[in-house]
């Protein structure tokens, strides 16, 4: 089956009890068992598991070719479910370019189980084979990475990990299943925010991990997922699920309208640089083309005049709102440094892009009038 079908079917076999086409969405928080606490369907308390939840958990771990998924309340949660699994006392390296919640999380949380965090440029895989330790337990990736779009090359970190004998874990938000399997290229977990592309509308939050195999890794994190109570909401994974039957058509539109964008952005003199895995002058074009199957969706710029022409344009445009995350039918502009609290990390010129559903002459009139 193509990954297409697979997504509009996967979790989606009619309800049994009435023959609904959609699925059904189960609000209960609690399931009757048996007087020994049998449990009659499979499922005991929402916390732990709940039948909405299962059916979007089978639907990610097909669309990412993995043996089992887990879905969480966001898509730090599911990063905290994995990362606080580590050792005290081991190693984490994570992308030197990176979402802003990875880096808190580290900095702020691991490092204080005497977890020794490092940033590295996970582009250059000397650089990450020259980090590693024998205390290293996890490389964490970012590919593209978030805000400057660089590209990672999976098959290469994954060789490294297995090596060190460490687990490879990699955040495929930005290009989500439709444009890349880090599975498939030797990664052991996938992360996602679901927020972003598989919810679609700006609507919903949620996270996944998708895990290679069923094993300890995935039975630790579903075990913290439970105590701790960082569960996806019935309603949250109703939605999400939803979103996997229309992730393709819409990641193809995405990737068309960025595409157009970036190409013309980039003739642009008042550009000092734009980051897009699509454009043949980015340095890791050749690694994004033969690990994705299409330059993405997102994309950012570095304005030539610095901060106050970065925010000048940002204020301009009219068709992107200035407001944060990504992925939705809307487009969106964001100056990062601005929003990444008070050690940002993001260049001052940099604003991020997530390019939306509208017609691309539209976003790319609006760039032309802002930069005028």
């Amino acid at each position: 089956m193509r990954d297409q079908t697979l997504a509009v079917h996967a979790g989606a076999a009619p309800d049994p009890e009435t023959g609904a086409v959609a699925p059904p969405l189960h609000l209960s928080t609690t399931f009757a068992h048996g007087p020994a606490g049998e449990r009659r369907a499979g499922f005991e308390y929402q916390r732990e598991d709940n039948p909405t939840q299962a059916r979007l958990e089978s639907a990610l771990a097909a669309m990412e070719h993995g043996r089992a998924a887990l879905a969480f309340a966001s898509g730090m949660a599911a990063m905290s479910a994995l990362l606080e699994g580590l050792p005290a006392d081991s190693q984490l390296l994570i992308p030197d370019d990176c979402y802003t919640g990875l880096r808190v999380l580290a900095t702020d949380f691991l490092a204080t189980r005497s977890i020794a965090v490092q940033a590295v440029d996970m582009a250059d895989i000397d650089v990450v084979r020259a980090a590693l330790t024998p205390r290293t337990r996890m490389i964490w990736c970012e590919t593209p990475s978030n805000p400057r779009l660089k590209i990672a090359d999976i098959g290469a970190l994954a060789d490294l990990a297995q090596r060190a004998g460490c687990v490879l874990v990699c955040d495929n938000t930005f290009a989500t299943p439709v444009l890349q399997n880090p599975l498939d290229l030797g990664a052991d977990v996938v992360m996602h925010s679901t927020t972003k592309y598989f919810g679609g509308h700006s609507d919903v939050m949620g996270g996944a991990l998708v895990f290679a195999e069923r094993g300890a890794l995935h039975d630790a994190a579903a075990h913290r997922r439970h105590v701790t109570g960082g569960i996806a909401a019935p309603f949250n994974s109703w939605l999400i699920l939803r979103g996997c039957r229309s992730l393709h058509a819409r990641m193809a539109m995405h990737c068309t309208n960025a595409h157009g964008l970036a190409h013309f952005l980039a003739t642009r003199p008042e550009m000092a640089r734009v980051n897009y895995p699509g454009l043949i002058a980015h340095p890791g074009h050749d690694v994004a083309m033969r690990q994705m199957r299409a330059g993405g969706a997102m994309l950012s710029v570095e304005l030539a005049g610095g901060r106050e022409a970065a925010l000048r344009v940002a204020s301009r445009l009219k068709l992107f709102t200035n407001a944060t995350s990504l992925g939705g039918a809307e487009s969106l502009v964001e100056h990062r440094a601005s929003v990444e609290g008070a050690h940002p990390v993001s260049p001052p010129n940099l604003l991020r892009v997530s390019v939306g559903l509208e017609h691309v002459d539209d976003l790319i009139e609006d760039w032309a009038q802002a930069l005028a």
